[in-house]
């Protein structure tokens, strides 16, 4: 038996009535009992026609000849709906009662199959065989998981067809039943995750399928022949449809929902029919999307290659170079985990000409997608290794899997940062160990650095301030000494030591009161302690 109560019933009348298949009944009666949904259509009907009238008078004949429907036929049909409505104005009470009940279990027939509210979605594909075709495109796609979350996407006109019907039902028993809040229906996904959950976990050997998981299994439903039922909320409800660029409608169901909150039921009901009209399809199964949570992972890099860029260098559309380190990276971390792409970023970056050396340059990279979403700490031990060996242009240390939220840590205060930098310089003229000596006692030298030209097509003009925190210099021959700084995380050092035509104020040039160039330059180090050093 249904978990149904007398004050129901002139709610079971009217939506039966109304076209409603026999589980959105219950949906409006709050039944939340999953096994009732699971229960065939036809057996929920007849319980649905034996709590209106009882079982001694129900006298239905249930036809099982399209398993898409819930046709019901019965003898008080042979009345035409004229004869029946002048019939029970002359009834009492009583007598409108059972007649509402007769009238009830008549109006559902075969013309009637496809439900006014759900479109279908809880008739044809709530069985197993949806289910089944459910976790085959999970299997297809070859994950490894122990869990996944089913969501389920709806057309949005369910929700205007679900407002008429509370509507309808609100208005025509509003003196018999004290009525629902529309927040009390249980939701049409929530029945439908019911009905094939149990069948999916099954067929997926057991997986949970729960509220929260890293994999996601998208349902999609659409139902072209009703898209217009949202229409007249454009323009009764103007200001909750916003044009965006990734929709390709305005009317979504967040838009839609938004505006059946706002609008009167005066204004409703003269714009849309109540009940809704009965629709001649079913929903179409649009598709079945299989999406995991992005794995991040994290360690240090160092480039020992002077033409080798972090990022790929694409100009006009054309490679420059035939690599660079996110590449390198990239490959052998996209095919252990499976995943589909990937974002990078790092603490910074470093010049294609210059090498990142010392324990390198902090990075961590979004995996998207992945098919393969936990390597032991072996698996990464190897998985590195495999870096390694690919390239003699870069290695890797402290390889790890790291949470959402520790990969802002990377970030955090970096222009606070500290980096070390070593630079091979040349002087115009000749130049002695004791012309240089000074530039090691200089300390917390600010710098006014103007956007430099180099990257003034990607960068806005601006001056920034930076610090040399200190330096220190090594002479090599009468042209040539090396440089060692440690600035302010952001510092161009390259044009601090020729000036960039005076846009880097001061400069080296202006120190030794000579032009100077920097031939090479190298990463010492990045003072970033992220992520946690991992021991060999």
């Amino acid at each position: 038996m249904l978990p149904l109560k007398d004050k129901d019933k002139p709610v079971v009348q009217k939506l039966l009535s109304a076209g409603c298949c026999a589980r959105c009944v219950l949906r409006f009666c709050c039944v939340r009992v999953q096994a009732a949904y699971r229960r065939p259509q036809q057996e929920i009907l007849k319980d649905l026609q034996d709590f209106l009238h009882g079982p001694e008078k129900n006298q239905c004949d249930v036809s099982t000849d399209n398993k898409s429907c819930d046709p019901v036929v019965s003898e008080a049909a042979a009345d035409p709906p004229s004869k029946r409505a002048k019939l029970e104005t002359d009834l009492s009470d009583d007598g409108q009662a059972e007649a509402a009940a007769a009238a009830a279990a008549a109006i559902i027939t075969e013309t009637h199959c496809v439900c006014v509210v759900c479109l279908g979605v809880l008739q044809e594909f709530s069985d197993t065989d949806q289910a089944v075709k459910i976790a085959e495109a999970v299997k297809t796609e070859k994950y490894e998981f122990d869990s996944l979350v089913l969501s389920v996407s709806l057309p949005a006109q369910l929700c205007v067809r679900e407002h008429s019907c509370w509507l309808h039902v609100k208005k025509e028993v509003r003196e018999k039943s004290p009525l629902l809040d529309k927040e009390d229906i249980v939701p049409l996904k929530e029945a439908y995750k019911w009905l094939v959950q149990s069948t999916i976990s099954t067929e997926l050997g057991g997986v949970f399928v729960v509220t929260k998981s890293p994999l996601e299994v998208a349902v999609e439903f659409s139902h072209n022949p009703t898209d217009s039922d949202c229409h007249f909320l454009g323009s009764t409800c103007p200001d909750c449809f916003k044009p965006t660029k990734n929709k390709q409608s305005v009317f979504t169901r967040m838009a839609v929902v938004k505006a059946l909150e706002k609008i009167s039921e005066a204004k409703f009901l003269r714009h849309y029919s109540c009940p809704p009209t009965q629709p001649s399809s079913s929903c179409v199964l649009q598709g079945i999307q299989c999406l995991h949570q992005s794995v991040f992972i994290a360690g240090r890099y160092n480039k020992f290659c002077r033409s080798l860029p972090q990022t790929p260098w694409l100009i006009d559309g054309e490679r420059r170079m035939e690599s660079s380190v996110e590449e390198l990276i990239a490959a052998p971390v996209l095919s252990a985990f499976r995943a589909n792409g990937f974002n990078f970023s790092s603490s910074g970056r470093e010049d294609v000409d210059v090498r990142t050396l010392g324990n390198g340059r902090p990075f961590a990279m979004e995996l998207l997608n992945p098919h393969r979403a936990r390597l032991n700490v072996q698996d990464m031990k190897q998985l590195q290794e495999s870096i390694n060996v690919s390239s003699d242009k870069i290695r890797v240390r402290d390889l790890q899997i790291v949470s959402r939220e520790a990969m802002g840590r990377m970030k955090e205060g970096e222009e606070e940062k500290t980096k070390t930098y070593t630079a091979l310089i040349w002087t115009r003229k000749p130049i002695k160990k004791e012309d240089i000596a000074f530039i090691s006692d200089i300390k917390e030298l600010t710098l006014d650095q103007k956007t430099p030209l180099r990257v003034l097509h990607r960068r806005a003009l601006a001056v920034r301030q930076r610090v040399v925190h200190s330096m220190n210099t090594r002479f090599l021959d009468a042209h040539h000494f090396h440089l060692e700084l440690k600035t302010q995380a952001g510092t161009y050092v390259k044009e601090f030591v020729h000036g960039d035509f005076g846009r880097t104020k001061p400069n080296l040039c202006d120190l030794l009161k000579m032009d100077t160039d920097i031939l090479e330059l190298d990463v010492e180090s990045v003072d970033v302690d992220w992520p946690p050093s991992i021991q060999e």
